[in-house]
């Protein structure tokens, strides 16, 4: 099994910064890629960026150029630093990662981020 936490989440300004961070632990060899999702209130989960155990990234459209996913595989922490928020970034923001032996999709707990107009 992988356990992963989350932090980092809070109330920010538009046009403030945040960085989100997610540590792995437990069975994380198995480990293929690793995202964040998003789900706003009344809205379904939806991805906002994932990278591959090779380290390609890749974004939404919505947060291209502003939200930049990374890793330390030292430290088994996955992160999503988030510039130039909107409002309509407010959501519950949850850590996924993906393994490939057996299959499956494990989830943090999420942390909330709330963007104020």
């Amino acid at each position: 099994q992988v356990q992963l936490v989350e932090a980092g989440g809070g109330l920010v300004q538009a046009g403030g910064s945040l960085r989100l961070s997610c540590v792995a632990s437990g069975k994380i060899f198995s480990i293929v890629a690793m995202g964040w999702y998003q789900q706003a209130p009344g809205k379904q989960r939806e991805l906002v960026a994932l990278i591959s155990r090779g380290g390609s990234a890749n974004y939404t459209d919505s947060v291209k150029g502003r939200f930049t996913i990374s890793r330390d595989d030292a430290k088994n922490t996955l992160y999503l630093q988030m510039n130039s928020l909107k409002p309509e970034d407010t959501a519950v923001y949850y850590c996924n990662a993906l393994t490939n032996w057996p299959p499956y999709d494990y989830w943090g707990q999420g942390t909330q981020v709330t963007v104020s107009s």
